[in-house]
């Protein structure tokens, strides 16, 4: 006799009644009913011993990367595609998912490295709808074969007569198995389905790309066991007002989590962008008080972004403290260590902070930069513009050293800066590793180091030297 489950479709949680929120997650009307059908009890027996190898005796070399031969895509998955993997992106509808996999595919097959077919499975759109976009982006090869269908059982059978190098599955929640009665999209179908594919990707070698839709939050839909099922989870960000987008890999089990890779949307797709810190300081405004320049890590990757602040009498009762791009309890954090350690009045203020060009910092280092921004901005004083900061800033007011100051100097050269206004202890390794400020062709002269141990200090090298 078939029964009723009630199952939250944010956390996974089952309950035996329907409620309006779910005890476990918090989310409201996120609890939906599902059919379970009485399932046979497994045979009682003793289990088959699995075989055994020592770790020093198994070779990976059987398991090569296989480039997509766009660099940035290939810099966030750590290389390439692994052989047997499987990755899970997530993104805003119309951000460029299905355009950028779609691009990746047709590379894929064009490569020598590709011994098959690309198969990608579309749930959501027709195949002439693909083709369509094919035909626009210039993706048309032979090798990449397009099927569309919803049906789980059918997707494996077509997978396991093609035999390709690898499958893009878009999306995993219009995926539906007729084995369970519950709607698409629901947790046992994600977590069921994508089981399965997953399965048959470790079994046959191929590699298994699964395309997931998000919440209004940005995180992913569907519970949250598919996220330690894959090998990789990859999110697009962007914003539709600036043409380049940020994919970030939050999970990587091949490679550096954390990692970046930046593109811009153009006509023909989406166009990797190599030179990421000239991107975002491009339309930089200059000599106007409240913009430092901020040298971050993205992963390994170096970059800089420009930090902007405006500080405004308050006209509510209680300030405002709106941040994007960091944040924003931080940023209410740091308004409180400049009021209390420098001295601004900042209680009738409204402080917004914003990252310019649509990029998220989510590291510490960001702290020097918003402190100073801020302090630029309350008192009218632009801050030179050959100058880049970083460093993380504690509750008492010290300057904490960061990771890997060196590359974020030497990227700073690279870009024309000639000053570096850094903590302390972070010092000696920037000093050591010698590094060359190329301003012009005919000049070139050593990086001019700031170091600093309190915030007060900073401010008071800061805008003395400026």
């Amino acid at each position: 006799m078939a029964k009723s489950l009630f199952v939250c479709q944010s956390c996974g949680a089952e309950h035996r009644k329907w409620m309006g929120q779910c005890p476990d997650c918090g989310g409201w009307n996120s609890i939906a009913e599902q059919v379970i059908e009485a399932a046979a009890m497994r045979a009682a027996g003793k289990g088959k011993v699995l075989p055994t190898s020592a770790i020093t005796d198994i070779s990976s070399e059987n398991s090569p990367r296989r480039s997509t031969c766009i660099e940035e895509l290939d810099r966030v998955l750590g290389g390439g595609l692994v052989q047997g993997s499987a990755v899970l992106i997530g993104g805003d509808p119309g951000i460029g998912k299905s355009t950028l996999l779609l691009q990746a595919a047709a590379r894929l097959a064009e490569s020598s490295a590709c011994d098959g077919a690309v198969l990608y499975i579309t749930g959501e759109e027709s195949m002439q709808q693909v083709n369509l976009r094919g035909q626009r982006i210039g993706t048309m090869h032979k090798r990449l074969q397009l099927a569309s269908g919803c049906e789980l059982e059918s997707i494996l059978a077509t997978i396991d007569k093609t035999r390709p190098t690898a499958v893009i599955i878009d999306s995993i929640q219009t995926t539906v198995s007729n084995r369970l009665t519950s709607a698409p999209g629901t947790v046992s179908q994600v977590r069921d389905c994508s089981a399965a594919l997953i399965q048959q990707a470790k079994q046959t070698g191929h590699a298994l790309v699964l395309v997931g839709h998000v919440t209004k939050d940005g995180a992913l839909a569907g519970p949250r066991v598919l996220e330690h099922m894959v090998d990789a989870v990859i999110y697009f960000e962007g914003d539709r007002g600036h043409a380049h987008r940020i994919l970030r890999t939050v999970k990587n089990r091949f490679g550096p989590a954390g990692e970046i890779g930046v593109f811009e949307m153009s006509d023909a797709g989406l166009i990797g962008i190599r030179d990421a810190s000239r991107l975002f300081l491009a339309e930089r405004a200059r000599d106007v008080p409240g913009s430092v320049v901020l040298a971050c890590m993205e992963g390994t990757r170096p970059l800089l972004v420009e930090v902007q602040a405006l500080i405004a009498p308050t006209v509510y009762a209680t300030p405002k403290r709106s941040a994007v791009g960091v944040d924003g309890g931080r940023v209410a954090m740091l308004t409180a260590v400049l009021e209390r350690r420098i001295g601004l009045p900042l209680s009738q203020h409204d402080v917004y902070i914003n990252v310019a060009g649509g990029a998220r910092i989510i590291e510490p280092a960001v702290d020097l930069a918003v402190l100073l921004a801020m302090l630029s901005a309350y008192r009218e004083r632009p801050v030179a513009e050959d100058i880049v900061v970083f460093g993380e800033v504690g509750l008492t007011g010290e300057v904490r050293p960061v990771g890997q100051p060196e590359v974020r100097a030497k990227e700073a050269a690279n870009l024309g800066f000639a000053r570096v206004l850094l903590p302390k202890e972070n010092h000696q390794r920037v000093q050591k590793a010698n590094i060359i400020a190329n301003m012009r062709i005919d000049r070139q002269i050593p990086l001019a180091l700031m170091p600093v141990r309190h915030l007060s200090e900073a401010a008071q090298t800061l805008f003395t030297t400026a």
